[in-house]
Parts: C-alpha cells; structure tokens; sequence
C-alpha cells in the first residue's frame, strides 16, 4: 500500500458522542460537516468486501468456523482476500477517474487482468481488439477477419467532435444493428463486439443509436492498449482496498468509521424526512443519510429487481484454455445459451496476492432467470475444471424507488451480476449529482496520472 504523504497523515479519530433514543431533531444548520459511517459488519465493504477463509467460511455456514482440514487444502487465512462480489476495473473507465479525482489510488496498488475471453460453443476465445488481433483470432473465419477489422479501423478513427472522420454516417441516428449490417459483420461477431467488448448486458442496444455503444468499444481498446493483456485493472490484495482506501480519506477529512455496529431503523419525522438512524438505545442525527438498499428496505424506500447467483470456487489450476492465465475475465453472451442475460466468471490467484500461491479463485455470477439459480450457473462451472470447493449465494437486488430528495435517503442500488464496475459507477455518479445537484468533474485523463497506480 503506497504511503501517505507528509501532509496527509492521518489524525487521530475524533470520538463520536450518541445521544440519547429520546432526542429530537436539530434545527436546520445546526449539524457540524462531519461524516458518520456505521456498518453492520466488522469489516469494510459490506456485500462487496473481501473476507480471509475463516470470514468467508462463517458467512456461508451461519457464523460457523472451518475446521482444521479446511485449512490444510487451501492454506492460511493470511494468503487470502476473497472478493463476495468481484469486478474488474476498466483501465480508463469512470471508477479509474473516480479514484484519481479523489486521490484515493494513494492508498492502492493495481495490476492489470492476464486476458479478456469470451464463450462460444462450448470454447473460450481471447477477445480480439485490434486488427492484428482479428486477423489472427481462431475466433473469426477468414473473410469475416477482414470484414472486422474494417469495422475496427472506422471506429478507431471515429472522433465525434469531428465530421471529417464519420465518413457520412450520423452515429447519433443511425443504429448498432444499422452499423453492424454495414460493415457485413455476422450475428456471433455482434455478439462478442456487444457483450465482450461494449459490456453490453442485452440486446436492446441494437435498436438504439449507434454513439454509446460505439463510445464504449472506445474504452475498451483504449484501456486495452494502456496494459497490451486486457482492459481491466484488479486492486492487489482484493477489492476490500476499495473502502478502506476511502475511509483513509474521509478520517482525514475528520469522518468517523464505527464498523459492527447495527443500524435498527431510519428515523423520519412528521414532514417525511429522514433525520437519524437509532441502533439499540442510541441515536445519532443528519441531514441526510446514504446507504444501500438493506438499510432502508423495511422502511419501503427500495423495490425488489430480481436476482443473482453466484458461486465462489477454489482451484488448484488455471481455467482450461485460457494459455495457464492467472487472472483473466470470461463473459458468456446470452444468446450462446438461449438465455437473457450474460454470465460472467473472473479468475484471481496469488499474482494479486488475493490466494496462496498455486490456489485460484473463480467467482461465476449470473442475473437469475429460473427457479434454481445456482443450476444457472453450470455453462460456467463446466469451464473451470476440477473445483477443490465452492460457496454458493443467490441475493435479491434492490433498487431505490425515489431519488432521496424529498426524504433526504439517497440509496445505491445493489451490486449486479456483471462482473466489472461500469453499472456501479455510473450509481455512484448519479448518487453524487442527487445529492450535490451537479456532476462530478471527470475531465482527467488517466493517461496522464499513470504513476498514481
């Protein structure tokens, strides 16, 4: 973990005095600039924090501990940080600006991801993301490599502030399908262009104008080409590094962390704002509170959107197929198992410092379609290999029902099953702007900051 800087070092944290169940609410103007965090858990990250065997263990078996076998298999709790809920970085996408607005990458360390694949009748394939990669992609036939690569060359030299590189075609109108039926592309080279490489999570987007997916496939080569293996970037040591990094920032901003400590209910008063929470006896007051959705859903704040499966798998080997990667990501399209939505695997190991060396860990995630969630998950399980023993979930999703300005609760939605940060941050952002009224400023160029991580 990088080291503070001199100035930043941080202070000791003020203590936090609760008052009494019994209180009322303050007069407007009267609460300090100070932010309370309190979390059920005693460990950062709630749903999506990283846990060592044991953490990991009693949450899947009711606050049971491992026995010493367990240990014997996998190794110490010391060699792991398993993420409950991974997802890559794009490389240059907003959660990377996110993080460099903030200064947060002070406190982390990043590695790129070996390699990005995609699923396709019953093999995996490197995705290919640039012409020379087309052409020598087993993935494409041979006239259909020249056809993509084409259609690789015109949206390299797309810019859409300017005309000249168009080449007649008004992206703002004209469709994905309409782009794609252009450049004579086939129906599995849309498939792997639009889930693996726009990260788009159904086909609706083929009706929809052409700029945003387009935009999108810009990222991904453009993250691409920063690292040379793949687009994504993987904190080292888990994606835990994430809160705490901020909760580093915020003590020394004066913020107050208290972690296992229960949240019994939101207080609201008679106008219908909220303006406290209560845990057992005590109280503790603001004028506007941020959670996600499990904090406010007996309070009616949040709907129901369905749900995820997950499987948490321990491997003694590389996925198959994959050139012996330590790390890569996989997404399935939907179309390629007559199913609506994508399924997503991503591959960790010791290269991250996130499992013993010579250990794995492989975490298939999927938005639920049947009753038997966990058996939706099989396409991706079969793609593993031997597993040595896996952790099975499936969580309902929740989203806000109201955008918090009326009740002062300004909710996140819950973690979805895709398996990279693109849908949350775009959360984040729109949390920010609801509660600030305004954007926040993402004019920084990763390029340019590539030192800070």
């Amino acid at each position: 973990m990088a080291a503070l800087e001199e100035e930043d070092k941080e202070p000791e944290a003020p203590t936090f005095s609760w008052m009494p169940a019994d209180c009322v609410p303050m007069a407007d103007g009267e609460y300090d600039a100070i932010v309370l965090h309190v979390d059920r858990n005693q460990y950062y990250g709630a749903d999506s924090a990283s846990l060592n065997l044991s953490n990991l263990f009693a949450k899947f078996n009711g606050g049971k501990q491992p026995e010493d076998r367990f240990f014997e298999i996998l190794g110490q709790n010391r060699d792991y940080n398993i993420d409950l809920i991974p997802k890559c970085i794009m490389a240059c996408g907003k959660l990377v600006k996110i993080l460099l607005h903030t200064k947060v990458t002070r406190y982390l360390e990043f590695k790129s991801l070996d390699a990005s694949y995609v699923y396709r009748s019953g093999k995996v394939y490197k995705v290919p993301a640039t012409g020379g990669e087309a052409l020598s992609s087993s993935l494409l036939g041979l006239f259909e490599k020249r056809r993509f690569r084409q259609f690789l060359v015109y949206l390299q030299g797309y810019d859409k502030d300017k005309p000249e590189t168009h080449k007649g075609k008004d992206l703002t109108v004209m469709t994905m399908q309409q782009l794609y039926d252009y450049f004579s592309l086939e129906k599995l080279t849309q498939e792997f262009v639009g889930h693996a490489m726009a990260l788009q999570t159904d086909d609706s987007y083929l009706s929809k104008p052409a700029l945003p997916t387009v935009m999108a496939i810009h990222l991904y080569v453009y993250s691409l080409d920063r690292y040379g293996t793949s687009p994504y970037i993987y904190p080292m040591y888990g994606l835990g590094g994430l809160p705490e990094g901020f909760s580093r920032l915020c003590a020394i901003h004066g913020g107050t962390f208290m972690l296992n400590r229960s949240v019994d209910e939101v207080l609201f008063g008679a106008d219908g704002k909220a303006w406290g929470i209560k845990g057992g006896n005590e109280v503790a007051k603001a004028p506007l509170i941020l959670g996600d959705p499990s904090y406010f859903a007996k309070h009616g704040k949040c709907a129901c959107t369905g749900k995820v499966a997950r499987s948490i798998c321990f491997l003694n080997h590389p996925i198959p197929n994959t050139n012996n990667a330590e790390s890569l990501q996989i997404i399935i399209p939907a179309a390629q198992l007559k199913r609506k939505n994508d399924i997503y695997i991503v591959l960790v190991s010791n290269s991250h410092q996130v499992a013993a060396p010579g250990k794995y860990v492989a975490i298939c995630s999927t938005t639920a379609e049947t009753a038997d969630p966990i058996k939706e998950l099989q396409p991706a399980l079969a793609l593993l290999g031997p597993i040595m023993t896996k952790f099975d979930d499936c969580v309902e999703l929740y989203e806000p029902t109201a955008d918090g300005t009326a009740d002062n609760c300004f909710i996140s939605k819950s973690f979805d099953a895709t398996s990279h940060f693109e849908s949350s941050s775009a959360d984040v952002l729109s949390l920010y702007k609801r509660i600030t009224g305004a954007d926040l400023d993402l004019n920084i160029n990763a390029d340019s900051t590539k030192g800070d991580y």
